[in-house]
This record gives C-alpha cells, sequence and structure tokens, in this order.
C-alpha cells in the first residue's frame, strides 16, 4: 500500500468527485482512478460507489477513511519533527475552536504565531466541540479549543484551561430580570433561546436541566453568538450561556442571572489534542503561547 493510494483516496473522500479530487490533487482523472482501483485491488474490496451523480464511501471505505487520515497525520508529523529537529518550524497547523471560547483569545494567538514561525501554514475551522475532538482523533486537526465532551482516550487527551459558571440573559422587561440567582425549576415553562446540541454551551445547558429533572424547550436554535443575542434582546426567549457572553458589547442591557452552583453549572474549557507522541511541533509551539 503506497502513501499516494491513501492520499488520493482521502481525497475523494472528502470531496465525493472524482473531477474535483483530480484538480485539487493536480493529476489526471484517469490516474487518480487507477490509484483507487489498485487500492480497491489489494485490499480485496470496493471503497466507493460510484453512480454519474455522486460518490459514496462504502463500509469497507468509511473503515479505511479513520485510518488513512490517521497515518497522514503520523507521516505529516513525522516530516514537521525532522525540520524541527533541524531548527526551522515548517508544514501545517491546523486548529480547531468553538465560537467565543471562554479564556482563549485565538486571534491574537494566531498572528503571533505567524510572526514567530511564518513558514507554518495556518487553517482554521470552527465547529461544535463534538465535532472537533472528532477531527482531531481523526488526525484532521492538530487541536482544537472546546468544551469538554468526552474522557481522554488512546486517540485524544483533553488539557484544561479554563472554567466559569452559567449565566442566565433575559430581557429588561421579563419576569426575572432584577432578581437574584435562579435555579433551573425556576425557568420551567420559559422558552430558550440556545446553540446546535453539538455545542459546549448546550450541552453543558442540557446537562443541568437533565441533572436537575426539569423539562426545557428550545424554541429558537441559533449557531452564533450574535444571533443569540439579538434574540434574548428582542425579548422572543431567554439563554443559559457562560458568564463571559454577557459581557459582549451586544448584551448592553439584558439582565443577567446567576445560575445557582450545582456541580454541573461548570463550563470548562480544554485543549484538545492527539496523544502525546503523536502531537505536531506547531501545535507543541502553539500551546507553549498559552503560558507566555
Amino acid at each position: 500500500m503506497e502513501l499516494r493510494h491513501l492520499q488520493h483516496f482521502v481525497a475523494v473522500a472528502e470531496d465525493r468527485h472524482f473531477t474535483r479530487a483530480a484538480e485539487r490533487l493536480m493529476v489526471s482523472q484517469s490516474g487518480l482512478s487507477a490509484s483507487i482501483r489498485a487500492l480497491e485491488r489489494e485490499l480485496r474490496a470496493p471503497l466507493f460507489v460510484r453512480t454519474t451523480r455522486r460518490v459514496t464511501l462504502t463500509e469497507a471505505g468509511r473503515a479505511l477513511l479513520v485510518e488513512a487520515e490517521r497515518i497522514l497525520a503520523q507521516v505529516r508529523a513525522a516530516h514537521d519533527a525532522v525540520a524541527a529537529v533541524q531548527g526551522v518550524l515548517r508544514g501545517t497547523l491546523a486548529l480547531g475552536t468553538e465560537q467565543c471560547i471562554a479564556g482563549v483569545c485565538v486571534a491574537p494567538l494566531l498572528a503571533t504565531f505567524r510572526r514567530q514561525h511564518p513558514d507554518v501554514e495556518i487553517r482554521l475551522r470552527q465547529a461544535g466541540s463534538g465535532a472537533l475532538a472528532e477531527e482531531v482523533a481523526a488526525g484532521r486537526l492538530d487541536l482544537a479549543f472546546a468544551v469538554t465532551t468526552r474522557p481522554d482516550s488512546d486517540q485524544l487527551r483533553c488539557l484544561p484551561l479554563t472554567s466559569e459558571p452559567m449565566t442566565v440573559l433575559c430581557h429588561p422587561t421579563h419576569r426575572l430580570a432584577g432578581g437574584g440567582a435562579v435555579t433551573p425549576e425556576d425557568l420551567g415553562g420559559e422558552d430558550f433561546v440556545d446553540f446546535h446540541p453539538d455545542w459546549g454551551p448546550r450541552r453543558t445547558t442540557d446537562a443541568v436541566f437533565a441533572a436537575a429533572g426539569v423539562h426545557r424547550t428550545v424554541a429558537l436554535e441559533v449557531n452564533d453568538v450574535h444571533g443569540l443575542l439579538d434574540l434574548v434582546q428582542e425579548g422572543l426567549g431567554i439563554a443559559v450561556v457562560p458568564r463571559h457572553f454577557g459581557h459582549k458589547r451586544e448584551a448592553s442591557g439584558l439582565a443577567a442571572l446567576p445560575l445557582k452552583d450545582t456541580a454541573e453549572t461548570s463550563y470548562e474549557t480544554v485543549a484538545m489534542l492527539p496523544p502525546a507522541d503523536a502531537t505536531s511541533p506547531a501545535a507543541i509551539a502553539f500551546m507553549a503561547l498559552l503560558d507566555s
């Protein structure tokens, strides 16, 4: 099995299209097809279902994709490690993050990293914590800043960075505005504005209400912080968010109420990384900036 066969396979799996994958790889479509056929012959299994309109992975293809991505990530890490020993940090830093993550200012960190390591290509992806954990474990991301979603494993480790309490935001005319700390029981029957279920704040809030045995209705689901704050500003629902969300300019005028402390109300930001022996030199250098 040749590395180029795996590279070609992953490109087709990502693009779901032979022509687009060939263009991205800068190889001929016939050459790409021949490479995939060679891999299928060696594995004695079809990897794709091909139709005139689309290309999809077979069950064997899905199983191979996990391992192929991991192998290619290890090869990239090996190249980067050799370059680092030679005194030059090069290659790629693929970073993932949730929006407005607590305790981490991604933009200035990336700017500092670029100044210090101009030969490293930077890639940034925003997504929910669950998706980011999967991408780090699969080797598609070097590291990610997210919210704890699962315990450490042989493919993923989580380094705690910071934690903060959750806060309830509501319109200043809301019945709770002007009051003190509230419990999940106080919020029963309210309409909520919240994020997609894969987002860290949503997962934390869901855990709080589940632990309290309180059902809640997420009437308005959004995928960005500003949209959430706008909807609360209009009195269309309340939101349970990390405390720092209430300090944003867009949240001015909203009432902010502490959510009474329980074991589940802590919003913990972590850095998700591969195992230490698989962590790229670029990721190690980036993490060092957090301590500087």
